[in-house]
């Protein structure tokens, strides 16, 4: 409709001007009226061919993805691929500017590398309504898409900051924290092509982790800390075992059954690295409570496939039913985080295949900043002392990103949850890699971090 109301118009304007007695100006515009409205149609005409183009990039990239799908999942077989990509395709494509769109699609099986790749080039045509009249009665127009996956498999560790300031006055921090945490579990499984694609652990923290009660007589716990300070004395201002039998009083210990499966900081520097738990210096310390306080976040869920829609649940399940209390220790936190992403005790993750790539990832939400720890004079529950807990942090974020023998460490991201006016946290910004650091204001802006994260993630991806 346009473009015959614009020659109309044209004409009748050109035709007054050709009885027009000025001469010169008719002569004028009659030489260039003609450049000038194949300029203006030229360009409506390509405008046309960009949205016709766009709509085709946006069905070739959902029918990449869905063709991988089908293929990572045994749905289809090779010799199918064409036939599925165009069936895909025709449903999704909504253009009506292009006509006639042929595909060409190529699937490549695994490679050296383990990956698979499907490409899908589309091809088509746009009928021109102002060019026509230069000798251009249509515009090509073509685009591509491509499917990688199979090639790097997934492996993420969540540690989830369960303290009471997630809940204080009310806040929805904790809830804001379930929903996102649970959308990038979907967000990460969408991209999932095999049971062994992606592995999800969650480390819920406070100032202690939990490890199980089932644990109980695990090599790998020790029981000195507990001896010493699980009980009670004829005086009750004596609160070691130590100090109680040292001043003649007598020590009651609390038994071992009592033990609800909370571990505190492992004996330093075994805080800081990923050492195997074998020797008296690298177990685990049980703990019943810590500085008085006798909360113990909800038990680790080690690394666990998220492929299958039952399994992916258990995972949100786990999210789901988090409860906040206590104080703060992003180091115990991110410990376990970086130990869930090893073989063997404590958490027995599964191997790694060795025809795959694998990236290791390390997501640590905190709302606050840490407040204590295992030893009396790094934190009282209110404020850490001369910044040490800090400090051991960042021994243990620099061990983190030290390379192993393969020349693979873990990406780290971490999130401050800031809706108190606290400062900025200096160590979750260092123990982030460069651009890994999300700092919110808002419990509504945890989602927006977690979103980021799976983006940044995902290895399924789209190539134009």
């Amino acid at each position: 409709m346009l473009p015959t109301s614009i020659i109309t118009r044209s004409r009748k304007v050109a035709s007054r001007f050709v009885g027009d007695d000025g001469g010169n100006i008719a002569v004028i515009f009659a030489l260039t009226l003609l450049p000038i409205l194949g300029f203006i149609g030229a360009a409506i005409d390509y405008s046309r061919a960009s949205r016709a183009r766009t709509a085709m990039q946006a069905a070739l990239d959902s029918t990449a993805l869905m063709v991988s799908k089908d293929l990572g999942s045994d749905k289809i077989k090779a010799s199918e691929v064409s036939e599925k990509a165009q069936t895909y395709f025709n449903s999704l494509y909504t253009g009506t500017e292009a006509r006639g769109v042929t595909l060409t699609t190529n699937y490549t099986a695994k490679d050296d590398s383990g990956s698979s790749t499907v490409v899908v080039n589309g091809d088509g045509a746009v009928s021109t309504h102002f060019m026509k009249m230069f000798g251009f009665p249509s515009l090509a127009i073509g685009s591509a898409a491509t499917a990688t996956w199979g090639g790097t498999r997934l492996r993420v560790a969540m540690a989830l900051d369960v303290t009471g300031s997630m809940v204080l006055n009310g806040s929805t921090k904790l809830a804001e924290m379930k929903k996102a945490a649970s959308a990038l579990v979907d967000t990460l499984r969408a991209s999932a092509q095999s049971k062994d694609d992606l592995y999800i652990s969650v480390v819920p923290f406070a100032q202690m982790v939990n490890v199980g009660s089932s644990n109980i007589d695990a090599s790998w716990i020790k029981w000195d800390v507990w001896d010493e300070t699980e009980g009670s004395c004829s005086k009750s201002k004596f609160k070691t075992k130590t100090d109680c039998e040292d001043n003649g009083r007598t020590w009651t210990a609390t038994d071992r059954s009592k033990w609800k499966g909370c571990v505190t900081d492992r004996d330093q520097p075994a805080d800081t690295t990923k050492d195997a738990p074998t020797s008296d210096d690298t177990r685990f310390p049980a703990l019943r409570t810590l500085l008085g306080t006798t909360s113990c976040p909800a038990q680790i869920f080690p690394m666990t496939s998220a492929y299958a829609a039952t399994d992916a649940q258990k995972i949100k399940d786990v999210i789901n039913d988090l409860v906040a209390d206590g104080g703060t220790n992003q180091p115990i936190g991110m410990a376990w985080a970086w130990m869930s992403l090893q073989q063997g005790n404590p958490l027995n993750t599964p191997a790694k295949d060795p025809n795959y790539k694998y990236t290791d990832a390390i997501i640590l939400l905190s709302d606050g900043l840490n407040t204590m720890d295992r030893w009396p004079d790094y934190g009282d529950g209110q404020r850490q002392f001369d910044g040490k807990i800090d400090a051991r942090q960042k021994l243990l974020c620099d061990n983190i990103k030290l390379p192993d023998s393969n020349g693979k460490r873990p990406v780290v991201y971490t999130i401050q949850v800031n809706t108190t006016g606290d400062p900025e946290s200096t160590i979750l910004r260092y123990c982030a890699d460069g651009g890994n650091f999300f700092a919110t204001t808002t419990a509504s802006g945890i989602g927006t971090a977690f979103a980021q994260i799976g983006s940044s993630l995902s290895k399924l991806r789209i190539a134009k």
